[in-house]
């Protein structure tokens, strides 16, 4: 039995002995590390429920800043190259000023009073400091009104333009975009891209393209508007958009606007004139006073109440400018002569017209008073003599006898550029208009205005076609009439049979020297006008008729001189030509060609106290009519039609087309003295009998000559043979 500790043999107490105790089990080292951070961190909160649903969302908020922060230093650096490298590549101002692919033609009529543009009319170079502050003020106050304020982008234009773009249903980057000038000046410049033929459009549809509102582009615009901002000032940036701004009616910079519109200088605009011509700027084609001066003036006022907002104007100047509003000024009211300039513009040599990349000044030989009578001639017989409706075309020529043409009209619509132009485009069976020149072959061949011919039936075997039988438009039949009656009534078969005579060929010959050098008819209908022409080369054929038979060339260009030059690159003062017919012989047929109007088919077109001379003529089926006449001043032209060839009801040359001419030519000699026709006399005209076959010039008597030996022995021998002394 085991002893208790108080028991045994020693005295006293025993000694205390601890009990032994196991030790516990080490715990792993990682689970005491953690218990130990446990200890030492205050214990998380517990997560509520609001917690856990907002959890995901802080991730996402984080994840967010993270990318952005990082994303605008990458934007940053993207803008900045794109800046730089644009910066580099921008040239000088100068360069940047006239951004025009071609250049212009200012074309001035015979007294030197300019009456039409083509091409990109530029007024030169200016800057803000040579232009009127009303000007500078106005474009600002419309286009950019925070322009000197700016670092050449706008962010809260941009976001107003999108609202206002969302709001008219459109999406955020159509329609208004919010551009500040910098960003316009962008556009105009196509961001540093020039146009080339080669890109296989044209420069309108370049220009249309550079323009387009899309989203890539308007991204591209912005370092080139930073880059422009920081190689130019703002004045700089702000001369560039006024050098370079469209503003309609073929004007290119507000100097070029303000010539073509208002006649006057750049720096000389007052507020009214400025804020017209910055109204342009939206849409220059709708907007341009030359196509409606009231739009332009309602839109002009609109940008006058911007400048007296922003206090550009105190209010009584706003209000004076109201009252006062710009007109046009009388080279720009003008409007006529776009057929004339036209043609002149594809006469002249492409390289100094068409395509020229120069500044080009032309000197015409339009009247702008002739012009106007010619445009107010032909509206007024539609207005009052053509039935309401009648879809008809007609158009008129008027020139000097030496082919300087003096007005053309080519068509009804004489308002505009690049239309069809009836005058000169329209290729046309003459009809009888043709006849003269059968007849002047035959004067030239020694026939006389009163030799005979038959007027009667007549049937040509023509191979290939058959028989060939003309009849006149009365459906009768004359006889023998003199060549003055036959032409003045227009005898069909008389004019054939004549045609006949005298030889096709010739006729055929004398009709191409005198400019209707088109492909003739090879059968004997070519008498009748079955052949083509333009009416200004049938009225230039006339000419020479009335010069006493000369030909001429109709032509408008008289000189062209570069802008800047004093010596013409190019001189015309004439059109004559070469001789076709004796001048007797002309003047002859002038005489023939007056009988026409006092008593043949064209008296319709006689004149007043004035003698004229000419000649009707209708096409098969009446789907042409012609009057070709002239009195000792001018000649004239006339020609009706459909442009589908359709025929006319009721419309002979004799009629319309006749009173088209009287109606022009009496308004072209209004107040001029009068010129007697080039013409004979018949009462004091010795002539021969008349003559019922072709006349050639009889045999003039050879001065006798003193025989010879052998003729002398000759006659002696023959006279002794058959009784003759």
């Amino acid at each position: 039995m085991a002893k208790t500790p108080s028991s045994g043999t020693r005295r006293g107490k025993g000694r205390l002995v601890a009990e032994k105790r196991r030790a516990p089990l080490a715990e792993p080292r990682g689970r005491k590390t953690r218990a130990k951070t446990a200890a030492a961190k205050p214990a998380r909160p517990r997560r509520g429920l609001l917690g856990w649903v907002l959890w995901p969302f802080r991730v996402l908020l984080r994840l967010i800043w993270a990318l952005a922060w990082r994303g605008a230093v990458i934007v940053a650096l993207i803008v900045a190259g794109a800046v730089a490298y644009n910066y580099a590549r921008i040239p000088d101002m100068a360069s940047l000023a006239d951004g025009r692919a071609r250049g212009s033609v200012t074309m001035a009529d015979r007294s030197g009073e300019v009456f039409a543009w083509r091409g990109d009319n530029f007024g030169g170079l200016v800057t803000t400091e040579g232009v009127s502050e009303h000007l500078k003020n106005a474009v600002v106050a419309s286009e950019d009104k925070r322009f000197y304020r700016h670092l050449g982008i706008s962010p809260r234009g941009i976001a107003g333009a999108m609202r206002t773009n969302i709001q008219a249903g459109r999406g955020p980057f159509s329609g208004s975009g919010g551009s500040t000038i910098t960003q316009q000046v962008a556009k105009l410049l196509c961001l540093g891209t020039d146009w080339d033929p080669s890109l296989g459009m044209t420069e309108a549809e370049f220009e249309a393209d550079c323009r387009r509102g899309t989203v890539w582009r308007k991204v591209k615009e912005i370092p080139y508007a930073l880059a422009l901002e920081l190689k130019f000032t703002k004045d700089e940036i702000l001369a560039i958009y006024l050098n370079r701004a469209y503003l309609g009616a073929g004007a290119r910079g507000f100097a070029a606007a303000a010539q073509r519109y208002f006649g006057t200088s750049v720096a000389r605009l007052n507020p009214q004139q400025s804020a017209m011509l910055s109204g342009l700027l939206p849409a220059p084609s709708y907007f341009a006073p030359t196509a409606n001066l009231e739009r332009a003036q309602e839109r002009g006022a609109l940008v006058l109440g911007l400048m007296h907002e922003q206090g550009y104007l105190s209010s009584a100047e706003y209000q004076q400018a109201l009252a006062n509003p710009a007109t046009l000024s009388p080279a720009a009211r003008q409007d006529t002569g776009g057929y004339f300039a036209d043609w002149v513009m594809q006469t002249g040599p492409d390289f100094l017209t068409q395509d020229t990349t120069e500044d080009v000044l032309m000197r015409t030989t339009l009247d702008k008073d002739i012009q106007r009578a010619a445009e107010e001639a032909l509206e007024y017989v539609f207005e009052t003599k053509v039935r309401e409706g009648s879809e008809a075309q007609a158009a008129i020529v008027v020139m000097s006898a030496d082919g300087a043409v003096r007005a053309m009209v080519g068509g009804r619509n004489t308002r505009g550029a690049g239309q069809f132009n009836r005058a000169t485009q329209a290729i046309r069976q003459t009809g009888s208009a043709f006849k003269p020149f059968v007849y002047a072959a035959a004067l030239d061949l020694g026939w006389t205005y009163d030799s005979t011919v038959y007027d009667g039936p007549l049937s040509i075997q023509v191979p290939g076609s058959g028989t060939y039988s003309p009849e006149n438009y009365s459906r009768e039949f004359y006889g023998e009439v003199t060549l003055t009656e036959a032409l003045a009534r227009s005898l069909n078969t008389a004019a054939v049979r004549l045609s006949e005579n005298v030889g096709r060929d010739i006729v055929r010959k004398v009709a191409a020297d005198f400019g209707l050098d088109r492909e003739m008819a090879d059968g004997p209908a070519l008498a009748l006008g079955v052949s083509e022409a333009t009416l200004l080369e049938m009225t230039g054929a006339y000419a020479g008729i009335l010069n006493g038979g000369t030909s001429v060339t109709p032509y408008g260009l008289k000189s062209l001189t570069l802008r800047g030059d004093t010596t013409p690159l190019l001189d015309h003062d004439s059109g004559l030509g070469e001789r076709v017919i004796q001048t007797d012989a002309a003047r002859q047929l002038v005489y023939m060609m007056s009988r026409v109007v006092e008593e043949g088919t064209g008296t319709r077109a006689k004149l007043d106290g004035r003698p004229a001379a000419g000649k009707t003529g209708t096409t098969q089926a009446a789907r042409d009519a012609w009057f070709v006449g002239f009195t000792g001043d001018y000649v004239a032209g006339v020609w009706m039609g459909y442009d589908d060839n359709t025929p006319l009801t009721g419309v002979t040359g004799g009629g319309l087309p006749a009173e088209i001419w009287h109606e022009t030519m009496e308004r072209v000699h209004a107040g001029t003295p009068v010129t007697p026709l080039p013409m004979i006399d018949p009462a004091r005209t010795a002539r021969p009998a008349p003559q019922a076959q072709s006349p050639r010039p009889a045999p003039q008597p050879q001065p006798e000559r003193e025989p010879d030996l052998a003729e002398r022995i000759l006659r002696d021998v023959l006279g002794t043979v058959f009784g003759r002394n």
